[in-house]
Order: C-alpha cells, then sequence, then structure tokens
C-alpha cells in the first residue's frame, strides 16, 4: 500500500512546491493527503477541478465546522470561540460582509491610491540607499511598503505596526498554539480598543467607514467590525510582503528573466501574474464538504475535508505547458493564486498594484542588487504558513 503523503510540506525550495507533492502531480484532480492528527482528507491538485469546487457552494469555509479540515493545533486555538468574517463564513453572512469592504478595493479605488503608494515605495528606497549597502530587504522595504498603505486604507496607526506585525508573525507561525492564541487575543483588544476610540471620535479610513454605515442601519456590530478589521489588517500586509520579498528572491535567482523585465518594462503586469502563479505562497485553501459531491468519478463525502493546493494546481501541466519554468509571455490571468469563486481574495487590486510598483522601482532604482548571502543559506518561511522569506538579505 503507497504510503500516504502528509500535509503540510516543507518546501526545500522557496519558489518550488514541497518535493513531497511531485507523486501527487501525477494523480491530478484529486489524491489523499493526512493532517496531522492522521485524518485523510481530499487533496485538490487538478485546475479544472479546483475552479469546479471552490464555485460550488456546497463546499464550506465555516471553520467552526465540525469537520473543518485542521492542519495544526494551533488552527484549533485560533478558531475557538472567535468570530469570524470573509473567509470564515458562508454566503449569506459572507455576502453581507464582503459588500460592506468590497469598494475600497475596486479597480477604480486602488487606481487613485497608486500615487501614494508610489511615494511609500520611493520614501523607503531613499532611506535604504541613503543607509547603504548591505540592507536586510523584508524589514526595511517588502514588510513596510503593504503595512503603511494598509494603514492608511484601513484608519490603523502606523506608529503601531510593530504591535501588529508582531501579533500576525505568532499569530500565524507562532512556535506554540498557546502563542498564536494569546497573539490573536493581543490583536482583538488592540483592534477593539481603536474601533472603540473611532466609535466615539470618527476619522478616515475603512473601519470609520464600516462604523458609521453600521451605525446609520442602526446595526452597529463591533465584534463584526473587529473581527473585519482583523482579518484585512493581517491579510493585507503580510501575503503582500510575502510575494515582494519571494518575488525578488525569485528575479534575484532568474537573471534571464530579470534581464527581459529590464529590457521591456511593459512586460512588468505579465511578469507579475507569472510571479503570483509560480510563487503560489498561499498554498492550501481548507473547505468542507457539507454534502456528497460527485466530481471527476470520486464522490467527496459529506463532511470530507477538502484541501486545494495552490501550488500544483497552479503547475498543472495541462493548463501550464512547462510549469517549472518562468514565462512572461504565458497566459495566466486565470491562476487560482488568489483563489477563486465567492471567496476569492478581495484584496486582489490592491496586491497587484503594490507588487508592479515596488519590483518595478526596486530594480530600476538599484540597477545592480544582489544577494549579499549565498542562496541556500537564505532562511524562508516553513509549509504551514504563508510561503515568503523570512529575510533578504542584498546589496547593490
Amino acid at each position: 500500500m503507497t504510503e500516504t503523503v502528509a500535509f503540510p510540506q516543507d518546501r526545500t525550495c522557496p519558489y518550488h512546491p514541497a518535493p513531497a507533492y511531485d507523486p501527487l502531480r501525477g494523480k491530478r484532480p484529486l489524491a489523499r493527503v493526512t493532517l496531522y492528527d492522521g485524518r485523510p482528507v481530499w487533496f485538490v491538485t487538478g485546475h479544472a477541478v479546483a475552479r469546479d469546487l471552490l464555485s460550488d457552494q456546497r463546499l464550506s469555509t465555516d471553520s467552526t465546522h465540525k469537520s473543518f479540515p485542521v492542519p495544526s493545533e494551533r488552527f484549533i486555538a485560533l478558531r475557538a470561540n472567535r468570530r469570524s468574517a470573509l473567509l470564515g463564513v458562508d454566503d449569506p453572512e459572507h455576502n453581507v460582509q464582503r459588500r460592506m469592504v468590497i469598494p475600497s478595493f475596486s479597480v477604480k479605488h486602488i487606481a487613485n491610491l497608486r500615487p501614494r503608494i508610489q511615494r511609500t515605495v520611493d520614501g523607503l528606497l531613499d532611506a535604504m540607499i541613503e543607509q547603504g549597502p548591505p540592507g536586510e530587504l523584508v524589514t526595511a522595504f517588502a514588510l513596510p511598503v503593504p503595512s503603511i498603505v494598509i494603514c492608511e486604507l484601513l484608519g490603523v496607526p502606523y506608529a503601531d505596526h510593530e504591535f501588529f506585525e508582531d501579533r500576525s508573525r505568532r499569530i500565524l507561525r507562532g512556535p506554540r498554539p498557546q502563542d498564536a492564541l494569546e497573539a490573536r487575543e493581543e490583536l482583538d483588544r488592540y483592534i477593539g480598543d481603536l474601533v472603540d476610540r473611532k466609535h466615539a471620535d470618527p476619522g478616515e479610513g475603512l473601519l470609520d467607514e464600516l462604523i458609521a454605515r453600521q451605525s446609520a442601519k442602526g446595526r452597529y456590530d463591533k465584534e463584526e467590525v473587529v473581527a473585519l478589521a482583523t482579518i484585512l489588517l493581517i491579510a493585507g500586509h503580510e501575503t503582500t510582503a510575502n510575494m515582494i520579498s519571494l518575488g525578488t528572491f525569485t528575479l534575484l535567482r532568474h537573471p534571464e528573466k530579470l534581464a527581459e523585465l529590464r529590457a521591456d518594462p511593459a512586460l512588468l503586469p505579465a511578469a507579475i501574474e507569472e510571479l503570483l502563479r509560480f510563487l503560489s505562497i498561499a498554498d492550501g485553501m481548507l473547505r468542507v464538504a457539507t454534502e456528497d459531491i460527485d466530481v471527476a468519478g470520486t464522490t467527496i463525502r459529506a463532511g470530507d475535508g477538502v484541501i486545494f493546493s495552490t501550488s500544483v494546481i497552479n503547475r498543472d501541466g495541462d493548463v501550464y505547458p512547462d510549469p517549472d519554468t518562468l514565462d512572461w509571455s504565458r497566459p495566466v490571468r486565470h491562476h487560482l493564486a488568489f483563489g477563486y469563486g465567492i471567496h476569492q481574495c478581495l484584496g486582489q487590486n490592491l496586491a497587484r498594484a503594490e507588487m508592479e510598483i515596488a519590483l518595478g522601482t526596486l530594480f530600476g532604482r538599484l540597477p545592480d542588487l544582489r544577494l549579499a548571502a549565498p542562496a541556500e543559506d537564505i532562511p524562508f518561511k516553513p509549509g504551514d504558513t504563508i510561503q515568503g522569506m523570512l529575510e533578504l538579505p542584498v546589496a547593490w
């Protein structure tokens, strides 16, 4: 009998899927993996089936469901007795929440933000250049770019960035479940206090708008506002910071592809899409079946856990020829880096704008940018969290 692969697995290269998933890539579109506690769950590896299932409302994102797949003990601690928002709830509640915040992430709104993003990027690079090489790109650039932007968008004081960045790190990859739980409780209290202050003395930002909209309808729900703010704050800086740092590392490791971008900057939007596909940093979308689902000659039973392996799905050779290579000419707009269906990431327009401005300006202003340590010695994040670089020493 073939030994079942455990989920999650660590990558050995930060921009390639975990080698332990290689046998499963040949078993598209569905395979089986086991969780940390030995529970078997479905592992979606095929692109077409993934899109079908992510559009199927018989798959739930409700993390309080008794059969929801739990990838770690930390996840159990984080979901206990806590209000969920957006990703952790299903329609109709999800639709109500999404409609509350989506205007702030529209194409038009993000286009209006681009000059502010550019000023942020320029200011951070000015400081790096003034300090001189070598530098550490994660803390000096990749993390503060999205942190500053999401703070401005939400109306969160950036002066508190060290606090919420630290709590976000502990939530996503604390060494013990209790560490993650304590960090989440501290972050909830911080945002709860901020919401109280804004309720009493409104200012500018999405949080203020949410409070005003709810109050105008006579349904002010502080707990919901806190839940929305928490997920937007964490997702709004953590994921994009990882894409900027890992995207930089990947380009520096593929100098021929970087040379193409420098020769033709108009390729940058397409390159961002290919990097999103290639890196697939949010690897492992979790669902639970609420009814039996017949798919690809298989029946997913009610109560079965389902995990979508973004890194494997986005390397489906039937959709992406030669999928393990970077190709700026590849049509990849239908990749699943942002998910698919009703839970597709609502911040994707913002993430694209931040990545395009950050990477384009970084390599434009520092044409001699290079790694300041051997690539194999640079630490990156483990497989049970969002992929990215823990640090990125660079010189120029």
